[in-house]
């Protein structure tokens, strides 16, 4: 696909520690029957303590680990070589950072008044940083603010990375606009910064929207926004834009294929309802990404209930891993989750894939399970302790890291990304308290951007 041919350039150029998580680590009980790769885990924690453990560590990555100047979010941290793309701020990671300091005041991890000092900073960094019909790049340089090219031709604006900030600056907006007048401020900041916005540029004058527009290459990349993946909460948000919204028939015509996106495939006796960007399953960050503020618990269209969308889909996802079909090592109820993340290349250096069920190399992303948690509590959390079980190895400095192996000798990539930690504290949070599927979905632009799309909620 075309859509993950992009990160794949970029990752190949830029990708190329570990901490002791303490004294919880428990070996797991091996199983009775040696060929059984599907072993029982004795939790060390209760899943409240682990859910905080989570929370608290990946928090780390989002303000210890962010990048100095700017208070963003680095696209990537490797704790054992730490100056690796340490000025690399990433838009969509950074609204996934905005979101995470939330946390950190609802959880008692920062005090309000330190969290709106580093908040304003990030607001700031991108008022003043490099914008493209008002969307922001996929990298930005956290010293100058300047655009950093993702690709050959894409140093110009990036769309969904814009949509994915976005989605931040509404729910900052929404948890600070009744405060104080710093508060307020802030929250008329983060507004204003996301309503600058030039949706219907992106459009070309067409029923489409298209990822990236830059000043020396327009158009050139012609990648559209079509088809179910994570490119969702961009249509919701040009429809809700104030004063650049996009025709409800961009989404119609373009994200809904005029109504072919609908799909009456299944897998594993569980429907798809949608074509997955003609992928047959996608990797899990599509279930993520667009709903981290956008609440799907109730949320329908003429095309999809999307609640039964992504648990699905999560369940697929989970029923390939169980059933193991290339009998790789551990694979089972305990351990499952496939989705983009870094991976391991054939020579056991480390890569970058998009891992699903047509793309499984063995490899397994905490993130996955772990931001499923409000589809597949139960399932989830099993994960999460299978993975908390392999501590010494997995848990780092800024919680899981972000891809393993079982299969090769328990392989690790001592290395995190922004766009994988962040969601698993913001979903984690969403299944404990709705916190940001009660901001997002209670501002007034989404509402009215969701009517005109024809959306029930």
């Amino acid at each position: 696909m075309r859509l993950f041919s992009l990160f794949l350039v970029a990752f190949i150029c830029l990708s190329c520690g570990t901490d002791n998580g303490g004294s919880n680590y428990q070996e797991p009980i091996e199983p009775e029957d040696p060929a059984d790769d599907n072993p029982v885990i004795i939790p060390s924690l209760t899943d409240e303590e682990l859910l905080d453990l989570t929370q608290q560590k990946t928090f780390k990555y989002f303000w210890d680990f962010a990048e100095f100047n700017s208070g963003g979010a680095r696209e990537r941290y490797h704790p054992n070589d730490p100056s690796n793309s340490q000025n690399v701020v990433t838009t969509g990671g950074s609204g996934f950072g905005l979101m995470a300091i939330l946390v950190g005041i609802e959880r008692g991890y920062v005090s309000r008044t330190v969290a709106i000092t580093r908040l304003s900073k990030i607001l700031d960094f991108f008022e003043g940083a490099d914008r493209f019909h008002g969307a922001w790049p996929h990298w930005i340089d956290g010293a100058s603010g300047n655009v950093i090219p993702f690709s050959d031709q894409d140093n110009g604006g990036d769309l969904v990375e814009t949509a994915l900030f976005a989605q931040g600056l509404i729910c900052v907006k929404e948890y600070f606009k009744n405060g104080t007048t710093d508060e307020a401020a802030l929250a008329t900041q983060a507004d204003e910064l996301w309503k600058g916005v030039e949706w219907n540029w992106y459009t070309q004058n067409q029923d489409a929207l298209y990822w990236h527009w830059s000043p020396d290459n327009g158009f050139s990349i012609n990648l559209e926004l079509k088809g179910y993946n994570e490119t969702l909460i961009a249509f919701i948000l040009g429809a809700a834009s104030p004063d650049f919204p996009i025709p409800a028939e961009v989404y119609h015509q373009g994200w809904a294929n005029n109504g072919n996106i609908v799909s009456t495939e299944s897998q594993y006796g569980i429907p798809l309802i949608l074509d997955h960007a003609g992928s047959g399953t996608g990797p899990l960050f599509w279930a993520h990404y667009s709903f981290l503020g956008l609440n799907p618990t109730n949320l329908s269209d003429q095309y999809a209930n999307y609640w039964d969308l992504n648990v699905n889909h999560t369940n697929i996802n989970y029923q390939h891993c169980v059933s193991n079909p290339y009998n790789y090592a551990d694979y089972g109820e305990n351990c499952w989750g496939l989705t983009a993340s870094y991976s391991r290349n054939s020579d056991g250096s480390t890569g970058y894939s998009a891992h699903s069920p047509e793309n499984d190399l063995g490899v397994i992303s905490p993130t996955a399970a772990i931001s499923s948690i409000p589809y597949t509590p139960e399932k989830s959390l099993a994960a999460m302790h299978y993975f908390y079980s392999k501590e010494d190895i997995l848990f780092g400095t800024a919680g899981f890291y972000d891809a393993f192996s079982p299969q090769y000798n328990d392989w690790v990539t001592e290395q995190y990304l922004a766009i994988d930690q962040g969601p698993e504290i913001i979903m984690i949070e969403n299944y404990r308290s709705g916190l940001f599927w009660n901001l997002f979905m209670q501002n007034e632009d989404i509402q009215n951007g969701l009517d005109a799309l024809g959306f029930t909620y």
